[in-house]
């Protein structure tokens, strides 16, 4: 196999999996280690892929947006992920929290799993997060604030000093996109605000996101990845876990 055709392979490799090892493109391949580490290296040295201990790893391509779906929209999309997800994350709340739980489609299916007879206690900026709570016989208090139509969320200014009061143990919170460079992202800056400031008024903070969520850039951060733990259904790129705790929730 020619050189050009080995370095094509592995970067067809890379693209599937996000991430090689030298001993897997050996068998894979039928070429020796010693050939593989100089292809990795001579890809890494042209910047097509990242040289790690034993393997490599593919280059963050980012996706970088600026709409945002609305909630009925956002509620047909990847559900069984999202399922998945809220139902792990709930299980995370004990009787002694503090919750700050996010408006999202993601974290409005968490109290869906939530015992009735829990006694944690929860704030939150999300309309439809309010009533269903409260609905479930919990103790629940929302900010006040600007109505956003289209996430049916409390934000802006006021929403933001409301939380300046608090001091959550756990906060839950949603996320349009998610890079290791960029962080968590949203489209919004009233509402990248106030989930910067429930992030930092938290003593543990997770991410809830499906996997349709990684390499897509929004134009406000909230928080770098290390801020926060991130619970999805799958990781397309092993990197993240150099740079926070990540949790794959299995199906």
């Amino acid at each position: 196999m020619l050189t050009e055709e080995r370095q094509n392979a592995i970067l067809r490799e890379l693209k599937e999996k996000g991430a090689v090892t030298v001993t897997g493109l050996s068998a894979e391949l039928g070429i020796s280690e010693s050939t593989v580490r100089r292809d990795l290296q001579g890809l890494a040295a042209v910047g097509k892929l990242h040289k790690v201990h034993g393997g490599a790893t593919a280059l963050e391509v980012q996706n970088f947006a600026s709409d945002e779906d609305d909630v009925p929209t956002k509620a047909t999309k990847n559900i069984s992920e999202k399922e998945r997800i809220a139902k792990y994350a709930a299980g995370l709340i004990d009787d002694s929290d503090f919750v700050f739980l996010d408006a999202g489609t993601t974290t409005e299916k968490m109290i869906d799993y939530l015992d009735s007879k829990l006694k944690a206690s929860f704030v939150t900026n999300g309309i439809v997060h309010a009533k269903k709570l409260i609905s479930k016989g919990l103790r629940a208090y929302i900010i006040g604030g600007q109505l956003k139509l289209s996430t049916e969320a409390v934000i802006g200014a006021v929403a933001v000093n409301n939380l300046k009061q608090y001091n959550f143990t756990k906060s839950f919170m949603g996320a349009n996109g998610i890079t290791v460079s960029q962080g968590f992202t949203t489209p919004d800056t009233e509402e990248g605000l106030l989930k910067a400031e429930a992030v930092n008024r938290s003593y543990m903070s997770y991410v809830l996101a499906d996997h349709s969520k990684f390499n897509r850039v929004f134009s406000v951060t909230f928080a770098p990845v290390e801020k926060a733990c991130i619970i999805t259904d799958s990781l397309p790129n092993p990197e993240f876990r150099k740079h926070t705790v990540v949790k794959e929730v299995e199906a």
